[in-house]
């Protein structure tokens, strides 16, 4: 399965947020959309879900308009998990992972078994359990974080955007995230996401996207998009790049002017 973008773009209060950006992912791959901050790369998501107009630009999913599917279907089809972690409700965590199984129920019936094991599946992804009967509402921002995680795997999508999966996230579970990730690609998922740590993301990604200044400057192999020059005009940074047990790692290291 393929969700491809083209010519997206989008101009809020007349400032060009996204120009004519074009980008695909497939099942079987993880992207990150990486850029400096106010890049784009949100608008970028949420116009491709249907979330933010677009001025210009279509939305296909396996050669097919994506956004005239009913949106049920699209939410079957893909899952998102979105920047703001924000949430009033004090419902138990569980049932806030509940919710990714929605595009699935009937109207009016409740959990069927199948709902019930997808959610065990995405706390079991995320390390959720000690703490899905606890209010979301009372969560720190990285237990959050992982519920609402949990709640886009539950959905069981074939492709799944993330906008900034591990931010407040600690090491640990940053990793944990990546390997989550990683996983569901390998199992055949596609993961499009927004990821502004260039160590993890030139380490787990199969490819990068990068954006600059609402446009697409570079896409490809980790190796080939986290050049000097990228980094230094997308950036404004000097990066050091290594490997370790066959990874490359790029690690951020000096601003420049």
């Amino acid at each position: 399965m393929k969700l491809e973008a083209r010519n997206i773009s989008v101009a809020i209060n007349g400032a060009n947020i996204v120009s004519n950006a074009s980008l695909t992912v497939n099942t079987g791959e993880l992207v990150g959309l990486i850029g400096p901050n106010g890049a784009g790369k949100s608008t970028l998501l949420k116009a491709m879900l249907g979330l933010r107009p677009r001025d210009s630009g279509d939305i296909f999913l396996d050669g097919a308009d994506f956004l005239a599917h009913p949106p049920a279907t699209r939410a079957r089809k893909v899952a998102f998990l979105p920047q703001e972690r924000h949430v009033e409700w004090r419902l138990p965590s569980r049932d806030i992972v509940m919710l990714g199984r929605y595009p699935h129920r009937d109207r009016f019936g409740g959990p069927t078994p199948e709902d019930r094991a997808a959610v065990a599946r995405a706390l079991d992804a995320v390390d959720g359990h000690a703490i899905a009967d606890r209010p979301v509402s009372v969560l720190s921002g990285g237990e959050r974080t992982r519920i609402l995680l949990a709640r886009a795997l539950a959905v069981e999508a074939p492709l799944l955007l993330a906008d900034e999966p591990i931010t407040a996230l600690d090491p640990y579970h940053q990793l944990h995230v990546m390997e989550i990730l990683r996983e569901r690609t390998r199992a055949g998922a596609g993961i499009l996401a927004v990821i502004h740590d260039l160590p993890l993301a030139a380490r787990f990604m199969d490819r990068l996207i990068l954006m600059h200044a609402g446009r697409i400057v570079a896409d490809g192999p980790p190796s080939e998009v986290l050049t000097e020059a990228n980094l230094a005009g997308a950036y404004r940074i000097a990066a050091l790049s290594s490997t370790n047990a066959g990874e490359t790692f790029v690690l951020p290291w000096t601003r420049r002017s």
